[in-house]
């Protein structure tokens, strides 16, 4: 990921997420680590809102279903940070290279 689509990336989860401090300047895994954290303590005390934020960033059900199966194959918050870091990676990379067309004013 180059260095404009992680600034996003981080801009985008760190919003989401909550996560605090200064997330300007870190690096993918250092913000897989922090998402993880954050997901861990989201599971523990916050899981309805955690669920809610899974739909609206439109993390698939099914995908979302197995990282929190018992029998998957890593722990869920890593499960889950994957599927969220992945997911918002699509979107900063839909965003800038699926951009609409710029529309003209038109006078009425």
């Amino acid at each position: 990921m180059d260095e404009i689509d992680l600034k996003n990336t981080t801009a985008l989860i760190a919003r989401d997420f909550e996560i605090e401090g200064n997330p300007e300047g870190i690096t993918e895994e250092q913000l897989f680590e922090a998402l993880a954290h954050q997901i861990a303590y989201m599971l523990e005390h916050r899981l309805e809102f955690l669920l809610s934020l899974m739909y609206r960033l439109d993390i698939d059900e099914r995908k979302v279903d197995a990282a929190l199966s018992p029998a998957a194959p890593e722990m869920a918050n890593i499960g889950l940070a994957r599927l969220v870091l992945e997911r918002q990676k699509q979107r900063v990379f839909t965003k800038r290279f699926y951009k609409p067309p710029k529309l003209e004013d038109e006078e009425w």
